[in-house]
């Protein structure tokens, strides 16, 4: 009787001293991912305020490459800020292609990380002059083996040069496999929860956020060693295929979708009116994988993300994007949520 007391006494007293992996303050931010706006449209600007959300991470230009021109900026922002009545802090994203990193000499890259800390510091000048003035850049790059030592070479060079807190996306890979990828050498990652799948490659997986695979990431790693910041999507996609052959994806509302459409199978659906979405013209017949993501699923990866990182105290959870059509797949309840689960 006396060793159950004690096994009792044991357990209560382990379970009151395990960390309870919730965030004590959650700073909210959404992506904006648009190249083509000139100007954010009063209904996101008031979902985003009713969201209480005052950070963004804008993506201000692509990097690209190609051996006729080398290094070139595309999808460059046309994005403006004008006469804000409120406080918003404007963190400057840059995607930059692998095909960057394989060929590039360090005084290439040199050149590089002068060139783009020179254009972020001219848009937010030009663009966001009204917004908090950015004290971190955020580089976004899926670097693999052969890239690994440039891009980390890169990022150091930027943060020499720019005098500013430097951010990198962390796809989960590389989160898992540490000591084979290598840890970015920057102030805190953004640990990219989605895309997480081959799009092309799993026809019965959603390749957006799988929860299984997710789990697999996340579970028994060891602390990361560096401080996380979070990104979910909030976002759905459809592949088109026509004639058998991968043809089109297509961001589109989930509700208005439906209507035109015919679930053959899970995940799988077949068109029933020719119609034309977002210039691209469906005929019947075509063959839809669409892929959801509702609020279910990302509370239940929010779980599981609770379960397998110690967060630090403050950390930001951001929202994959700020986009008028994707965000009608949602309430106003359910976008809040998003942030505040993570600190019950």
């Amino acid at each position: 009787m006396k060793k159950i007391l004690l096994l009792g006494l044991l357990s209560q007293f382990f379970f009151s001293c395990q960390k309870e992996n919730k965030i004590e303050n959650v700073e909210r931010a959404f992506y904006y991912w648009k190249s083509n706006q000139y100007q954010m449209s009063q209904e996101l600007d008031t979902l985003r305020r009713n969201s209480e959300v005052n950070k963004l991470y804008v993506k201000f230009f692509e990097v690209d490459y190609s051996d006729a021109l080398g290094f070139f900026p595309i999808s460059k922002t046309q994005l403006y800020f004008y006469n804000r009545q409120d406080s918003i802090s404007i963190i400057p994203t840059v995607f930059l292609k692998n095909a960057v990193f394989l060929k590039a000499s360090k005084g290439a890259i040199d050149t590089l990380a002068d060139n783009i800390n020179f254009l972020i510091n001219k848009y937010s000048k030009e663009r966001f002059e009204q917004a908090k003035k950015p004290i971190e850049f955020q580089m976004d790059c899926d670097w693999t083996m052969k890239t690994k030592d440039n891009y980390f070479y890169f990022l150091k060079k930027l943060k020499e040069i720019s005098k500013k807190e430097i951010s990198c996306t962390l796809r989960l890979y590389p989160y898992k496999y540490p000591d084979k990828m290598g840890v970015p050498p920057v102030d805190k990652v953004m640990l990219m929860c989605y895309n997480l799948i081959n799009p092309l490659e799993n026809e019965n997986k959603n390749s957006i956020l799988d929860l299984a695979e997710l789990e697999s990431y996340l579970k028994s790693v060891p602390k990361y060693p560096k401080h996380i910041d979070i990104a979910l999507p909030i976002y759905s996609w459809m592949q088109v295929y026509q004639n058998k052959r991968f043809s089109n994806v297509i961001y589109a509302n989930n509700k208005g979708m439906k209507k035109i459409l015919k679930q053959d199978k899970p995940l799988w659906y077949s068109v029933t009116k020719d119609t034309v979405v977002n210039d691209i013209y469906l005929r019947i017949g075509d063959k839809i994988k669409f892929e959801e993501i509702n609020a279910e699923k990302i509370k239940s990866a929010i779980k599981l993300l609770k379960s397998n990182i110690d967060f630090d105290d403050n950390t930001t959870i951001s929202l994959f994007h700020l986009d008028e059509e994707q965000l009608k797949n949602y309430s106003n309840e359910e976008i809040t949520s998003f942030f505040t689960d993570f600190s019950k």
